[in-house]
């Protein structure tokens, strides 16, 4: 990621717009793109220094490109993602400096010529210090000596982008995850994959508050950095991170609120879906298991007597706890039922759904358990269909209906 300082955005009234670039007024970019990744992926065993050195001399005749731009390039590049560096984390370097400054201390001053009054010579000084610590020449020594400073870590790895187009497109969903470390809140309206933009933001530990949106869907408003006293820096990473899951999801909406420092009024940034920003990450699977998945294809499109099968369509909500059942059946006279697949899970995983599902048991959630997860849960609730390694539609059909009819819930 970009650093807060490397954001570059303009104002419009009430809005903030973070940079971005487009092929209709920024299409040489990708050539400058394609120079960039090349010096890189040539620039095996260079140092930081000489790498972001040819990376601005790419842009030494290009009027539109504030040094800023440079260097969120350098820092795309040189990220951890896409590119390995020798950063000497063993001390070695400090080490040989040590030795090489002892060895030189008694031939101080050294001098280009020797003479009567300074008789040691720096050339002559280097050979011999390589000499005593067993190298043929001191370039040998020399890039080892300060390969712990970081802009002298030498690259050893370059997996690059896909593309120029890929560098580019990651440099746009940058800028905005700069500008939303300053972000005070997010309200995200979520549909389609709301399921998993509700996992993505618990996991960035930023949800605050979810409910029911507008039509289908839900609202869910998560606090930014700039509204948290402390461990400002570590909440604004997080709010940065979760961008790319929000942008591998399909139909939402975004509006941020900033503010700017030495600036009143907040101001607005908004993204939706559809506004061309494209996510490194996957596109979510359409279901977490193969048991979820071979179920869903035998119950197939039609309704079974009556019973529709609607995947992960609820959200269940106490307090800062989520919980999305796997599906949910919906008869044509109104009923409902929420159902539960607990698969071939870790026993950490195994406990943490059991105490999540006791917490949400007055919704009367409908479970499908594999036979050999059940022998190892001790007090499962009863009426639980039991399965060996797939999930027959006819037994839940038949639990759904054994079942006291409810209007809400079962």
């Amino acid at each position: 990621m970009l650093t807060k300082e490397l954001a570059i955005f303009t104002l419009d009234r009430d809005r903030l717009l973070p940079e971005r670039l487009t092929r209709g007024r920024h299409l040489r970019y990708l050539d400058y793109a394609r120079e960039m990744l090349g010096i890189y992926q040539n620039g095996l065993g260079r140092t930081r220094h000489e790498l972001h050195a040819r990376v601005r001399g790419v842009f030494r005749d290009e009027p539109d490109c504030p040094p800023q731009r440079i260097e969120a390039f350098c820092k795309l590049l040189d990220d951890n993602q896409v590119a390995q560096f020798e950063t000497d984390r063993r001390g070695r370097a400090a080490a040989l400096r040590l030795k090489v400054f002892t060895m030189a201390g008694p031939m101080h001053p050294l001098v280009e010529t020797r003479d009567r009054l300074f008789e040691h010579a720096e050339a002559e000084a280097k050979r011999a210090i390589a000499h005593q610590l067993g190298r043929s020449d001191w370039a040998e020594v020399e890039p080892e000596l300060f390969a712990d400073v970081f802009e002298c870590n030498r690259l050893k790895e370059f997996s690059g982008y896909p593309s120029p187009e890929a560098l580019l497109s990651r440099y746009n969903v940058a800028q905005v995850q700069a500008a939303l470390f300053r972000a005070t809140r997010l309200r995200i309206q979520a549909r389609a994959d709301f399921q998993r933009i509700i996992i993505h933001a618990k996991l960035a530990r930023l949800l605050h508050d979810i409910r029911p949106g507008p039509g289908a869907g839900y609202t869910i408003i998560l606090d930014g950095p700039a509204s948290v006293l402390r461990q400002t820096r570590r909440y604004g990473a997080s709010m940065a991170r979760f961008l790319p899951a929000l942008l591998s999801c399909r139909d939402w909406s975004l509006q941020a609120e900033v503010r700017l420092r030495n600036y009143g009024p907040p101001l607005r940034l908004e993204l939706s879906s559809e506004s061309g920003l494209k996510s490194q990450m996957p596109a979510p699977p359409q279901f977490d298991s193969s048991v979820e998945e071979a179920f869903a294809r035998k119950w197939g499109t039609e309704p079974r007597r009556g019973w529709s099968l609607r995947r992960a369509t609820a959200v269940l909500q106490r307090g800062q706890t989520v919980f999305v059942p796997d599906f949910v059946l919906s008869h044509e006279d109104g009923r409902k039922c929420l159902f539960e697949i607990v698969g071939f899970w870790t026993p950490e995983y195994l406990q943490a759904k059991i105490q999540k599902l006791k917490l949400f048991e007055d919704q009367g959630i409908l479970l499908a358990v594999a036979e050999t997860v059940a022998s190892a849960w001790k007090d499962s609730p009863a009426g639980v269909i039991l399965y060996k390694t797939a999930l027959n539609p006819d037994d839940v059909l038949q639990a759904v209906e054994a079942r006291k009819p409810m209007p809400e819930g079962c």
